[in-house]
């Protein structure tokens, strides 16, 4: 499948000042620019830094993010699912997961998850792909943020439907181990039915079972 990657961009006023929300950016950029240390949730700074770099340059990896200056304050991260994942077997290639998005305190609140996502939408090779994100309340920053996790949830939700992305139900034993981790979904407009069928059965895998 070829994968087809359009760079948009646009600014994003923000009460600490303007940044540069842009993507997809290749690995040789993005590696010669300058990661937050804030940016932790995930991995160590310097570590995650080079994950997303590798990720860039991945056939179907994309990975747009904010930027204040030279300086990456927030990212978001979209590939094909890890193999150790329910969703790779079905080996879809026109599946493609949200892996992880991620900004820094300081620019939280600003819009900034929100611009994020609805700028990666902007490409119009989206409309090829089932994207997924699987939300899982142990990734969320609930000792930062003073959330609790129906709060954190609210806010996901509402930055991944920026994106256009929607809750589904699923029986994937992760997401149904706890009430707050959700799969939400975007099926894009020229996704044929066959693949939409396939998806569903990924989502409901053990159905049979009984």
């Amino acid at each position: 499948m070829e994968h087809k990657k359009t760079y948009n961009s646009m600014e994003l006023e923000t009460q600490h000042g303007t940044l540069i929300i842009e993507g997809p950016i290749p690995g040789k950029e993005l590696i010669e620019m300058d990661f937050h240390e804030d940016l932790v949730a995930f991995r160590p700074p310097a570590q995650q830094h080079k994950a997303i770099s590798e990720i860039a340059d991945l056939p179907e990896g994309r990975i747009l993010i904010a930027r204040e200056g030279n300086t990456i304050v927030g990212y978001v991260t979209f590939l094909y699912p890890d193999p150790l994942e329910r969703w790779s077997e079905g080996k879809m290639e026109n599946l493609i997961e949200l892996g992880a998005i991620e900004v820094i305190p300081k620019y939280r609140g600003s819009g900034v998850g929100k611009t994020l996502l609805k700028v990666s939408m902007q490409d119009d090779a989206f409309e090829d792909f089932i994207v997924i994100t699987t939300e899982y309340y142990w990734h969320w920053d609930l000792k930062g943020t003073g959330l609790n996790v129906w709060e954190y949830r609210k806010i996901m939700e509402k930055m991944m439907q920026a994106g256009g992305l929607e809750y589904y139900a699923t029986d994937d034993p992760e997401i149904s181990s706890h009430p707050a981790n959700c799969l939400m979904a975007k099926i894009g407009s020229r996704v044929d039915n066959e693949s939409i069928q396939k998806f569903d059965q990924l989502r409901f895998m053990n159905r049979y079972m009984y």
